[in-house]
């Protein structure tokens, strides 16, 4: 499996639900690409003059666009059961998380050719109710220990 994650922005949030939701979506990306032979994840950071947006992306089997719009729905799933494991709630967990920090999520992909889960976090944090914990956290690569204060 080939990785591929860049330097990461510093946003604002609650660093244990933005954790969360980045573990969510390099969840999915491992389990669908697990039928590659030579599987590829990429983080992908782009930055507007208002917000980040974060990307992950896959090599793996993808889905059709025509039913992107239920890929954050609570148990929605686009695959059978018996294909792949889980209970279609991670995706709207990461919507959730991400409105909940002023930002937005979408999808993009095509079978058998991958697909691209990106969500938008703002540079300059709007709501105090986004977070329960409000605090600066930078988006760290996965299994990088938090820094202690």
């Amino acid at each position: 499996m080939e990785w591929i994650i860049p330097e990461l922005p510093t946003v604002t949030g609650d660093p244990a639900f933005l954790q969360i939701a980045l573990r969510n979506l390099f969840s999915n990306a491992v389990k669908y690409t697990r039928t590659r032979d030579t599987a590829k994840i990429e983080l992908l950071v782009n930055s507007t003059a208002d917000e980040y947006i974060i990307s992950v992306r896959d090599n793996g089997v993808g889905f059709n666009m025509k039913y992107v719009n239920k890929l954050f729905g609570v148990f929605q799933r686009l695959h059978r059961a018996e294909e792949f494991d889980g209970t279609g709630i991670g995706l709207a967990n990461v919507r959730r998380i991400i409105e909940r920090h002023d930002g937005r999520t979408w999808a993009e992909g095509r079978e058998g050719e991958g697909a691209a889960f990106h969500f938008s976090l703002p540079k300059v944090f709007r709501t105090e109710s986004a977070a329960t914990e409000t605090g600066v956290s930078k988006l760290r690569k996965p299994g990088t220990p938090s820094p202690r204060n």
